[in-house]
């Protein structure tokens, strides 16, 4: 698990926003930055790109197009261009009379560009704000006096030996075209800046190669075109992670206690990894939800098409179309205080929950847990009353009659529109279920006898004796008839219900207003 904080939020051209966050990684923070786009969210290592006039789309963080100005930066005017790092500035290459002494380095601002150095380190990180990269062929560069492992000790006269990595990037930016370094190569930081970058090791799903995926082109016949995907796969290249958000799960307070409410969380479709963000307040982190909720559920529709799309000859686990289909925090009525990830598919008969995004036409045939729409309802929709923040929750019930009792699970929605879609869907699906199926019939005793209880989509209810027994008692009567009509004990329409009820195991009481008062 990751748990990033948000610092600062921004918008830049070319993605739907971005900021400068804290993501923990085995217990340590490290400063990262996010940046959100129509299909993928990204991380990427806080090494600020001193650059400030660059492609005129550089935030306040020295984040270009959300790109870092490297040589896999595809958003650059300039092209392709190579990095000096720790890995090329090699310490037994920098000269040994300049080694731990402080020298004074004017640079001159390019029009494009800017210093084109990136720096690490900063008071919060117990580092001296630090020369992590130089761009071949820009200003930092061209002076060939400075190198990868130098401390900057002080910008134009301030002194930056106690600044915060910001207030290093805020000073470097402000100074002017002509900047004069202070510095001071450290061979002893040398280990620090050579350090990969934390992302790398944030842990996300990384399905088989074998695996059919969603985004991959649907199985068609020899002679028809492969459809190219439509999805990124996931990417780690150097300093970045690009995670692809179709069909990722975004919530909050799900896996970390969150009283000041500024969290949200972002699940893997396989429900094994989890990246948790902490914004600085609670408009920030609204701001941040509302923003990747908008991507995942526009990705969430598309993926539904897809999966239709994939399964319409096979169908799914006995169903023959899905009709939604979407991640909800489920639990059930045992489960009071742990929520989880559920994929709850709609069908036209069935409520279909899956512990994780099924990969491959049979994972699809396996459902966790299979309930008939003609057995389940909805029992209750609206704001949990019972959660540490009171009406911040929406979550709706259902009730499911089984062979073992009834069964009954809670979901959590994520917003208002969320919850009317969800249980929109369920007492539709209930409908035309009920409406599809016609009719059923179970066993059951009246006033001592055995028959049979048949609910009927138009006729309502009926009582019926049962038959095999009438037969058994009046067999000589009855072979002349065969096959014999079963005889009606009572009928009675919907609307003369008045009441009904049950105990939860066995017993079923209907009150239709009749002489008959309430059967049993």
């Amino acid at each position: 698990m990751a748990v990033v904080i948000a610092t600062g939020v921004s918008g830049a051209s070319g993605v739907q926003k971005s900021g400068s966050v804290e993501v923990l990684v085995r217990q340590q923070w490290h400063k990262v930055l996010v940046n959100l786009n129509e299909e993928a969210l990204t991380l990427s290592c806080e090494e600020s790109v001193v650059n400030d006039k660059l492609n005129d789309s550089v935030n306040s963080n020295g984040v270009t197009n959300g790109s870092y100005l490297d040589n896999n930066n595809t958003n650059s005017n300039n092209g392709p261009q190579t990095v000096r790092t720790a890995f090329t500035d090699l310490p037994e290459r920098v000269p040994e009379a300049i080694a731990n002494r402080k020298r004074c380095v004017k640079v001159t601002k390019q029009e494009v560009g800017g210093l084109g150095i990136s720096i690490k380190g900063g008071k919060e990180n117990k580092m001296p704000i630090l020369i992590s990269k130089i761009f071949k062929g820009l200003a930092a560069d061209q002076t060939q006096a400075l190198y990868v492992g130098d401390a900057i000790l002080s910008v134009n006269g301030m002194n930056l030996r106690d600044a915060t990595h910001d207030e290093a990037v805020q000073a470097l930016k402000r100074a002017g075209k002509e900047v004069t370094l202070e510095v001071k190569y450290m061979r002893e930081a040398t280990p620090y800046v050579k350090k990969g970058s934390p992302v790398s090791e944030i842990g996300w799903e990384t399905p088989p190669p074998e695996s059919p995926r969603l985004g991959s082109p649907p199985i068609t016949s020899s002679s028809d075109p492969p459809s190219p995907p439509t999805q990124p796969s996931l990417s780690l290249q150097g300093d970045r992670r690009c995670i692809p958000l179709k069909m990722c799960y975004v919530t909050r307070a799900m896996t970390t206690p969150d009283p000041e409410n500024r969290q949200l969380e972002l699940h893997s479709p396989d429900a094994r990894h989890t990246v948790v963000l902490r914004c600085p307040d609670q408009p920030s982190a609204l701001s941040w939800f509302s923003a990747m909720h908008s991507v995942t559920s526009t990705l969430a529709q598309r993926a539904l098409a897809e999966v239709i799309q994939n399964t319409a000859r096979t169908g799914v686990a006995g169903s023959k179309e899905i009709r939604h289909l979407g991640w909800l925090a489920g639990k059930t009525e045992s489960e009071k205080q742990c929520w989880k990830p559920v994929l709850v598919v709609v069908t036209e008969k069935d409520l279909l929950l899956y512990d994780n995004l099924p990969r491959g036409k049979e994972a699809w045939q396996s459902p966790a847990h299979t309930y008939p729409l003609l057995a389940t309802r909805l029992v209750h929709s609206g704001p949990d009353r019972g959660s540490p923040h009171s009406g911040t929750e929406l979550f709706f019930a259902t009730r499911t009659g089984t062979r073992l009792g009834i069964e009954t699970h809670l979901f959590r929605a994520e917003t208002t529109k969320d919850l009317s879609m969800w249980t929109r869907q369920i007492v539709n699906g209930c409908h035309a279920s009920a409406e599809m199926i016609k009719e059923v019939t179970t066993s059951c005793l009246y006033r001592g006898q055995e028959c049979r209880l048949v609910i009927h989509y138009e006729q309502g209810f009926s009582v019926l004796a049962d038959p095999k027994l009438e037969d058994g008692e009046n067999g000589e009567e009855r072979a002349a008839h065969t096959p014999s009509r079963p005889r009606v004990l009572l009928s009675y329409p919907y609307e003369k219900l008045k009441m009904s009820s049950d105990d939860g195991v066995r017993m079923l009481f209907l009150d239709f207003g009749g002489k008959e008062g309430e059967i049993v």
